[in-house]
């Protein structure tokens, strides 16, 4: 579940220390009481009254007084202790959530796939296309449309099965994995998420992705992971922290049923559990996603500040920005948020519309945007932010930061 900071209760109220002034006063007041009182129940004038007189007359107002003080006191330090007691258990309390909350994932290898790169193509000049705003959504025709619709699809020829054009990139997908896979253990566990969404029957998916698996040649075995999208990483991140597992997640945009504006994507993505993967080196660190609670501008700044905080990094750090999956709706609120942050806002200052140059990649939003910034780092380049959503309004926009590995030199 995520980890609200914003719900830690407030510092406890603190007790007002006993008023110097009031106590001088009373203690007036109870000396002339006693004097008073003495008085009234005495036949004797004042200056008749013997020596002894003044004993009770000023000594029991005087140990009154002391009495009342002492119990004024005492409260007084009791509740000072139960709101230190307080204060310390909420300390503790938001230590834990700050460690559990700057959770992070190592990035161990990455495979992106759209229609600005060939299937014999180095990433190197999809990803010079992807920074410069190289535009793919175009008017073409569509695998599951009769009709020619503005989309970007993957490369390949039109008349190819789309079953067949399926497997041929998520094929290309392994093969990029395999080669890091190669150096774990073969009992090595693989979580695997996978996230396809496309006009093809789920029993033809998964017929699809059984073979390209067992042609892959990777040794390991895969257990499959429950939910979806940053949710899942984000469960991940709570639960299975200390797990020896790799989490592998392959996501798939393909033919979708209704290709209008829409992106082809497939990517695929291999994270290791900074606690306990230490056999293969890391490229990039993925910290924890923060997720929009609603679509106001309030909203999208807190899950924007806190995505930062997880890291922890100031925005002025960071080099690029990436968008994808964001309605037109929350164009507003994320532009509001990028200009009070200063973060880049413009693609000649960072600035990195995959919406516009690419289409919405479906399911594939968050990871594509995710490969894309790897990528980036491995070019040299430092932090990346991510704005993600689902395409509609009452998705909350995810927050991420994907940070370089610090050199050992630093």
């Amino acid at each position: 579940m995520p980890v609200r900071l914003d719900q830690i209760p407030a510092r406890a109220p603190r007790p007002a220390p006993p008023r110097a002034w009031l106590w001088l006063g009373l203690i007036l007041l109870f000396l002339l009481l006693g004097v008073g009182l003495t008085l009234l129940f005495d036949e004797q004038a004042l200056n008749q009254q013997p020596v002894d007189f003044w004993g009770p007359a000023l000594g029991i107002p005087l140990l009154g007084w002391c009495v009342l003080g002492f119990g004024r006191l005492l409260l007084y330090i009791g509740q000072q202790g139960a709101a230190d007691g307080w204060d310390q258990a909420r300390e503790e309390d938001l230590i834990r959530r700050m460690r559990r909350g700057r959770r992070s994932q190592q990035v161990l290898s990455v495979s992106l796939y759209t229609a600005l790169r060939e299937s014999e193509q180095q990433p190197a000049a999809q990803l010079e296309a992807l920074l410069k705003g190289a535009e793919a959504l175009t008017a073409q025709p569509s695998r599951s449309v009769d009709r020619a619709l503005r989309h970007s699809r993957l490369p390949g020829d039109m008349d190819e099965d789309p079953e067949r054009a399926l497997l041929r990139v998520m094929a290309q997908v392994l093969s990029d994995l395999a080669p890091i896979l190669v150096h774990l253990p073969d009992d090595t566990p693989l979580a695997l998420l996978l996230e396809v969404d496309s006009h093809l029957h789920e029993s033809q998916v998964h017929l699809i992705w059984q073979k390209v698996w067992n042609e892959s040649g990777i040794r390991q075995k895969t257990v499959p992971v429950e939910g979806s999208g940053l949710a899942a990483l984000d469960h991940w991140l709570d639960q299975r922290i200390g797990d020896q597992a790799l989490l592998l997640v392959v996501a798939v945009h393909f033919a979708p049923e209704q290709p209008e504006g829409t992106a082809e994507a497939v990517v695929g993505l291999l994270f290791g559990n900074r606690l306990t993967q230490t056999i293969l080196p890391a490229i990039a660190y993925l910290h924890r996603p923060e997720q929009a609670r609603g679509p106001s501008t309030e909203a999208v700044r807190y899950g924007a500040c806190q995505a930062l905080d997880w890291v922890p990094l100031e925005a002025p750090a960071i080099q690029h920005v990436w968008r994808v999956g964001v309605a037109e709706q929350q164009d507003a609120a994320m532009n509001t948020v990028l200009a009070e942050l200063s973060l880049p806002t413009k693609p000649t200052q960072g600035f990195c519309n995959l919406d516009a140059t690419l289409g919405h990649p479906g399911q594939a939003s968050p990871w594509l945007a995710i490969a894309a910034a790897t990528q980036t780092i491995q070019s040299g380049i430092g932090p990346q932010f991510i704005f993600s959503g689902g395409g509609a309004i009452e998705a909350g926009l995810w927050s991420t930061v994907v940070t370089p590995v610090p050199s050992l030199s630093n």
